[in-house]
């Protein structure tokens, strides 16, 4: 980048252009002083004709004529009839066409009756006047362009002062002097505007200054729940991998002779561990697309249709449940196979909490009905300001309030009944809450409705726009 000086700079392109201004200027003047010239020869040469018609008409003698016509400026030639010739204009000059000149033939009494008149204007004269003022403007021009120069260089520094002083506070902040400031008397001109804007980049700066050592402690956490979660991530997918490995050798070492159905449910065991490994393989790819920024495809979503659904394949695979709908249709603008995606981890997450043995379950509030004796999973809609609410109620054990918020973390273990499980990976939570937030929404462990115990999990989604 190049750094010429920026006085240097205003003052040449300031310089310049006045000087092309005064340039036009200059030849515009002398311009229409040629044009008034020409003019005023037209007009000096008419009346000078008329004036000679004139004094012919009153019968004076040649020689009067040409004392009042023939003067500095315009020089005459007078040709009488009988030949005789009068005037300072010689007969050379009066041919030459290159002259404005002027010719007429008198009529009168005396002696100028039929004398032939011509004028013609003292072109030398002329041009040395025009050329003296073509010397004055060019004298004129080129001594305001310097003075404009002169007055531009020395007055320019004076003018860029406040330049000076940001770039002597800035060489002082550098150098650790914190605190100072321009403080302008007025912040409504350019300069007032600059050196506000430069306060309040150096205030801006000094508080990331002082803010560095939390920003420091906190980076330090991020990067220490990054390698814990990275660790917890690979324990647990260690697990299936190591079962499907010992398996395959099993099922490999196997004899030619070998049961059929011990062979049967070798096979079975590898392709569980095997799915196992593959969910949780999905799960952490899941969750680092919602940490890239999840792109969606927004469209008008029923999700009443969706829960309707879902519980439809939740009755299939558990038909040892009771699944409840309440609510009637309620439209959001979400991407329907995330919002079917959230659905499936809260209702499987539900499932796998009542399958597990209800140790550490919260205990049914004073007064309120008892749960139902089968497990039960309710799901209920219902319209709520700006955002649509989809509650899902399980009948197992509670999740004590302590613990509602940090079930969302990843691969989470909490010391109760609801992780006690083998097919738990600790990542559905906190996948479908990233999907609820991705859709400008939340999803929270809440209190249950009164007189029911278990958990609770609130999902709530912006309305169709």
């Amino acid at each position: 980048m190049k750094t010429v000086s920026l006085r240097r700079r205003v003052t040449l392109t300031t310089t310049v252009v006045s000087g092309v201004v005064l340039i036009a200027v200059a030849i515009t003047v002398h311009a229409l002083f040629g044009l008034v010239v020409n003019r005023s020869e037209n007009a000096v040469l008419t009346d000078r004709v008329q004036l000679a018609k004139s004094l012919t008409q009153e019968g004076v003698s040649p020689d009067e004529l040409i004392a009042r016509v023939d003067t500095k400026s315009v020089r005459a030639r007078l040709v009488l009839p009988d030949g005789r010739t009068f005037g300072s204009l010689t007969r050379k000059n009066a041919d030459d066409t290159t002259v404005k000149s002027r010719t007429a033939r008198l009529t009168g009494g005396g002696q100028l009756n039929d004398a032939r008149l011509t004028l013609q204007i003292d072109t030398p004269l002329l041009s040395r006047v025009q050329q003296r003022l073509g010397f004055l403007l060019g004298i004129a021009t080129a001594s305001a362009i310097a003075v404009i120069a002169t007055g531009l260089w020395f007055g320019i520094p004076r003018a860029l002062a406040p330049l000076d002083a940001m770039t002597r506070l800035a060489r002082e902040i550098a150098r650790g002097q914190l605190g100072r400031r321009l403080e302008p008397s007025r912040t409504d001109t350019e300069l007032g505007r600059t050196a506000a804007a430069f306060d309040e980049m150096l205030d801006t700066l000094e508080g990331a200054l002082h803010d560095t050592t939390a920003a420091e402690a906190r980076a330090r956490a991020s990067e220490q729940r990054i390698r814990t979660f990275v660790g917890d991530a690979a324990h647990e997918l260690r697990t299936p991998v190591a079962g499907i490995r010992a398996l395959a050798e099993a099922v490999i070492q196997q004899p030619a002779d070998a049961d059929p159905e011990d062979r049967q449910r070798m096979h079975l065991l590898l392709v569980r561990e095997a799915h196992r490994a593959g969910r949780l393989i999905d799960d952490l790819l899941d969750l680092a697309r919602i940490d890239a920024g999840l792109h969606l495809r927004r469209a008008p979503t029923d999700l009443y249709d969706l829960a309707a659904a879902q519980l439809d394949r939740m009755r299939m695979l558990h038909p040892h449940m009771d699944f409840r709908l309440e609510g009637g249709p309620l439209t959001v603008e979400a991407d329907p196979e995330r919002v079917t995606q959230i659905l499936a981890n809260l209702l499987n997450n539900a499932c796998q909490a009542m399958n597990a043995d209800p140790v550490g379950a919260t205990p049914v509030p004073p007064g309120g009905a008892a749960a139902p004796t089968g497990p039960t999973i309710t799901v209920r809609l219902r319209a709520a300001d700006a955002f649509a609410e989809l509650s899902v109620a399980d009948t197992g054990p509670g999740i004590a309030p302590r613990d509602r918020e940090r079930v969302f973390d990843r691969l989470v273990r909490l010391d109760t009944a609801r992780d006690h499980r083998a097919d738990g990976s600790g990542l559905g939570l906190p996948i479908a809450r990233g999907l609820a937030r991705a859709h400008g929404g939340d999803l929270t462990c809440v209190d249950p409705e009164p007189g029911e115990s278990g958990a609770t999990f609130l999902l709530r989604l912006p309305h169709a726009s």
